[in-house]
């Protein structure tokens, strides 16, 4: 964000303002409001010389209204509209592509940046509940992933950077707006009930944009979420999770996808810096760190089902031991093949052996139904376009070459 001078006090005489005006319209560029927290817009306002509740007037009309023109913002003076006019914007990332699949999954592609390597993507995938109309909102936090999970056709794609906080909750605007766009301004209502950071990228590894963006979902005067509506999913990065602990109540999931050191190495290589003993010793920390109404009641546990793998009988005991003392529930996901991916979903009678094998030992175990093939939006299958600064994409595309020539000389 560019530096931007601004005014002090309303009661600038003529020559202050027109200086202010100059520098204003000297800016690199505005300053976008979308990603800014009930703090910072509080402080950006009385730097204004404008009062503390102007931030939540803005935020209403933002985050709430999906307005993005100041003109429209109604309690508003007129001088202050034209002065934010001059030197802010409410600016969303640029939507390349949208499909709406045939069950009511919808995907966006965002352009987050110059090129055509600076994409990601974002999945909207309503259901029904005892609640009654779910519609759960998988958002993005990197350009691509720092990790390179085995079976995630994400991480093949290398990294190229974090996402900011205004890349970040764009993505929550835009799926809401996606359900308003010819609905009046003042009938317009947030349509997004649930919220997991499940997308591309690892969200601790991008913790503070992250961390702020999560604040936003549920400040009461933008998307005012339920705690336990609001889940951050990560690999294990340990470190992170207690600092979460600390900063924010949300729920939390663990990709965790293998019941042993051995082989959660293979699958989920930051397992090596931070093995199972220590990531679950982190989760329960977690849940200690509880309050009124805590999101933290048990963790989730996401376990890709992949054939031949992770899926035997000796492997469901494994977890059962593994997860004896941590309350958690247990996410069992078919797996979403991609192509030339080393793996094979496991059959529907294998996942639901499983799931038996630990329903009966007392989990909360589910099958996770696969939403969203047919525009590529199911899970695992979030891919986006990267300018890797890894050169994984490339050792990845080496290794698919490799294995299709051994194919073609052994057939």
């Amino acid at each position: 964000m560019s530096s931007v001078v601004v005014v002090s006090s309303e009661n600038l005489d003529e020559k202050q303002q027109s200086l202010t005006t100059s520098v204003v319209q000297a800016a690199d560029k505005k300053v976008n409001l979308l990603g800014m927290s009930r703090a910072e817009l509080e402080k950006f306002f009385e730097d204004l010389g404008e009062k503390k509740f102007r931030a939540s007037q803005v935020m209403k009309w933002i985050h709430q209204f999906f307005v993005t023109d100041f003109a429209e913002m109604s309690n508003i003076s007129g001088k202050l509209r034209e002065k934010l006019e001059k030197i802010c914007e409410i600016k969303a990332p640029e939507v390349v592509h949208r499909n709406y699949s045939k069950d009511g999954t919808r995907k966006w592609v965002f352009r987050v940046g110059e090129g055509e390597g600076s994409l990601v993507e974002t999945v909207l995938i309503p259901a029904e509940d005892k609640t009654g109309a779910r519609k759960t909102l998988c958002i993005s936090s990197q350009v691509g992933c720092a990790l390179d999970c085995s079976f995630c056709s994400t991480g093949k794609q290398g990294f190229q950077r974090d996402l900011t906080p205004a890349e970040i909750i764009g993505q929550l605007w835009m799926a809401n707006y996606s359900y308003m766009e010819d609905v009046p301004v003042a009938e317009r209502e947030r349509t997004v009930t649930n919220v997991v950071m499940m997308g591309m990228g690892e969200p601790l590894l991008n913790y503070d944009a992250v961390l702020s963006s999560m604040r936003l979902m549920l400040d009461d005067f933008a998307y005012g979420m339920s705690k336990r509506r609001v889940t951050l999913s990560t690999s294990g990065v340990v470190p992170k999770i207690d600092q979460l602990a600390q900063d924010i109540d949300v729920a939390l999931a663990i990709s965790l996808h293998a019941p042993n050191d051995e082989l959660r190495n293979e699958l989920v290589p930051i397992n090596k810096k931070y093995p199972l003993q220590q990531l679950i010793a982190a989760c329960q920390r977690y849940l200690t760190k509880d309050g009124n109404e805590s999101a933290r009641r048990h963790v989730t546990i996401e376990y890709v089902m992949l054939e031949g793998v992770n899926d035997h009988p000796e492997h469901a005991q494994q977890l059962l031991k593994l997860l004896k003392n941590l309350p958690s529930k247990i996410n069992l996901i078919p797996f979403n093949p991609f192509p030339h991916a080393p793996y094979g979903r496991s059959s529907r009678n294998r996942i639901i052996a499983f799931q038996k094998t630990l329903s009966d030992a007392g989990f909360v175990c589910t099958i996770r139904q696969t939403r969203g093939d047919d525009i590529d939006a199911a899970c695992g299958q979030l891919v986006g376009q990267v300018a890797d600064r890894t050169r994984r994409a490339e050792q990845w595309q080496k290794k698919v070459a490799q294995r299709q020539e051994i194919l073609r000389t052994q057939g």
